[in-house]
């Protein structure tokens, strides 16, 4: 019998997004940091992490009222699912009859009182209060660009909503800020942003704002002395009422574009004026190349150059020593080449052919209202995944009873396109260690599909990657296939780091940054969070496979495959650095499929469960590497 849906699980689409309590997406489960000196302010210091996430989507409902001018009727709008404020509105089929318009040249305003803030028609309804009053309006002209929101709408604390004035701060009277001046009738725009994305992305993503907004600061209406520049992120803005202020020498672009932040990117809001580059050069020690290439080219290089000289006396020397000669040159070359390496590998069509196909077999792992990660299946229907997903919520082999475990296959493309499937776990672990953290779970048969309350037909659990295991390779291309942050599965070309050149790996990671006391503080952090167990005479040197990855949180459990398509580990964990601009993996590794094998094998042998050996034996019988542990005795105990 299929596991009966508990009456508070809810949807099992609720897992398919994660929610975050910090810009880094880490667990929220609490961490302890060593005591210590304080790092510079705007970093964070580095951490050893394990990608699992946590926090699922509640059950949501509540309702709201809208008007369609201030003395019409007012129609209650029940919102019972995550949705667009405007989704949510035209749920009801009055008020999808009275809007008259096109989506674009919508106007909704939030609240009763007159002419006060407006929301963007795509604003998350988990933002819009239980009770609240909307009036909709249409207008002759566009609002809204056409712009890519995110098709999923999270609940409101995923967001940090806040308050953009319609009159503009210093050196706007000239400039337009909007696409349709009737927004001026409002005081503010209400804006929402994801928690982790900065002003900019927020404010192109609205919509209702210029295209070529450029490099913009908000000034606080509380205190109109407090700036806060476009590369920020959202997160201390929320609830707050700000001022869009634009520089003094931006200069006019004669109807051409500029360079305007992009939907993924965190850093860039256009090419900045040349004070800009030498007041941030002042304050952050940003690169040179950097804040030269940024400028318009007008801005005198000298005398950034001299400002970072001043700033950090000592850099150049500490720096020779970490690379000496031309170490660091022959880095980036040999990045270079390794970067071509795999881009010929993995552009050859049957290799990903291949990788597709093998790729089915990965799965979300949701542990519900614990951690999320990434597993596959290993054989028959067991799927293999990190131990530390249940950390703290294992009793012997067994998880606690009031913890569910779910895998979900071909969460490939978000709602509404996605055509999941997925499976409820035993809890009962076939396997378990922490040691090498890994955990092995039998799955129940019977799959089913979002919303079926009842066993979906002809699904069955894809087949497994056992009789594709491979040895770890010392160096060469890979690829890791799992569901980073929770998302949609994702795969990401990358290249092995050798055991002699992760610290020269490590090195080249921290020569980015231009201030001494963050490059200091990062390396102590390492070591004292462990890195030293990776490289070259550490314990754990040769037993794991080190590389770069964006695959930080949440893919936990993912198969690491080589060039010939062979899976060689398990992508584990590894050491991030959440630094004023972006939040960067230092390194990370995998721990060997072949070592969790022989240990598997070991403990199958040990309990004398020969029923499951005989469907191991079977699955790995083609496979050399595999047929070597199966067939090795095992060591004879001395009393």
């Amino acid at each position: 019998m299929p596991p009966k849906r508990s009456k508070n699980m809810g949807d099992i689409r609720d897992f398919l997004s994660k929610q975050t309590n910090s810009p880094s997406g880490s667990s929220s489960r609490a961490s302890v940091q060593p005591e210590g000196p304080k790092p510079p302010q705007g970093f964070t210091p580095t951490r050893p992490k394990e990608e699992n996430d946590s926090d699922f989507t509640v059950q949501h409902s509540h309702e709201f009222t809208v008007k369609f001018n201030q003395a019409s009727y007012e129609y209650t709008v029940q919102c019972n699912q995550l949705c667009t404020v405007l989704e949510a509105i035209k749920s009801n089929e009055k008020c999808n009859e009275k809007i008259k318009c096109a989506d674009e040249n919508i106007i909704i305003q939030l609240g009763k009182e007159d002419k006060k803030s407006i929301v963007a028609t795509h604003f998350p309804c988990s933002c819009i209060d239980d009770g609240e009053s909307l009036i909709i309006s249409c207008r002759a002209e566009k609002v809204e660009g056409k712009i890519q929101h995110s098709k999923i709408v999270h609940p409101k604390e995923h967001y940090s909503v806040f308050y953009i004035d319609t009159v503009g701060g210093l050196h706007t009277k000239t400039k337009e800020l909007f696409k349709n001046n009737d927004v001026k009738q409002f005081k503010n725009l209400c804006v929402y942003g994801e928690k982790g994305i900065s002003v900019a992305e927020a404010l192109k993503r609205d919509g209702r704002f210029i295209d070529d907004l450029g490099y913009f600061e908000l000034s606080n209406n509380q205190d109109p002395k407090r700036l806060t520049v476009c590369t920020q992120k959202v997160e201390k803005l929320h609830q707050k009422q700000f001022k869009i202020r634009l520089p003094k020498d931006k200069k006019e672009h004669n109807g051409k574009p500029q360079e305007s932040p992009s939907n993924n990117s965190q850093s860039k809001c256009e090419r900045r004026s040349g004070s800009e580059i030498v007041y941030l050069a002042q304050q952050e020690g940003i690169r040179v190349k950097t804040a030269v290439k940024e400028t318009s080219g007008d801005v005198d290089t000298n005398k950034i150059y001299e400002l970072l000289r001043e700033q950090f006396p000592d850099l150049k020397r500490w720096m020779e020593s970490r690379f000496p000669g031309d170490l660091y040159q022959e880095a980036l070359n040999l990045r270079k080449e390794n970067f071509g390496k795999i881009q010929h590998s993995f552009s050859e069509v049957h290799r990903v052919r291949k990788l597709l196909e093998l790729g089915k077999s990965v799965c979300k792992v949701v542990v519900k209202d614990v951690s999320m990660g990434t597993g596959f299946v290993l054989f028959d229907t067991f799927i293999l995944t990190n131990a530390h997903l249940f950390k703290g919520y294992v009793e012997g082999k067994e998880l606690q009873q009031d913890v569910e475990v779910y895998a979900i296959f071909d969460y490939e493309k978000s709602e509404p396109e996605t055509n999941l499937y997925y499976f409820r776990a035993e809890n009962t672990f076939t396997d378990f260690d922490a040691d090498l953290d890994y955990a092995v779970l039998e799955l129940n048969p019977e799959g089913s599909k979002p919303n079926q309350q009842t066993r979906a037909q002809n699904i069955k659990v894809p087949p497994g990657l056992l009789s594709e295991f491979g040895p770890l390779p010392a160096n060469g291309e890979a690829c890791i296939i799992g569901h980073p942050a929770g998302g949609v599965k994702k795969m990401d070309p990358t290249c092995i780091i050798e055991t002699d050149k992760r610290g020269q790996a490590v090195d080249e990671h921290l020569y980015q940054y231009k201030n001494l006391v963050i490059i200091k503080t990062i390396s102590d952090w390492l070591k004292k969070h462990g890195i030293d167990e990776i490289l070259i005479g550490g314990s754990k040197a040769g037993k794991v496979a080190t590389y770069h990855t964006f695959m930080y949180h949440g893919a936990s459990g993912s198969p690491v495959f080589d060039g010939l398509g062979r899976v060689f580990g398990l992508h584990t964990a590894g050491y991030i650095c959440e630094s004023v601009n972006s939040d960067e993996s230092v390194i990370e590794y995998a721990i060997p499929l072949l070592t969790i094998f022989e240990n598997f094998v070991g403990n199958l042998k040990e309990s004398e469960n020969e029923e499951l050996l005989k469907k191991a034996e079977k699955a790995a019988k083609r496979n050399p590497h595999l047929k070597e542990i199966l067939s090795a005795e095992e060591p004879m105990e001395v009393s």
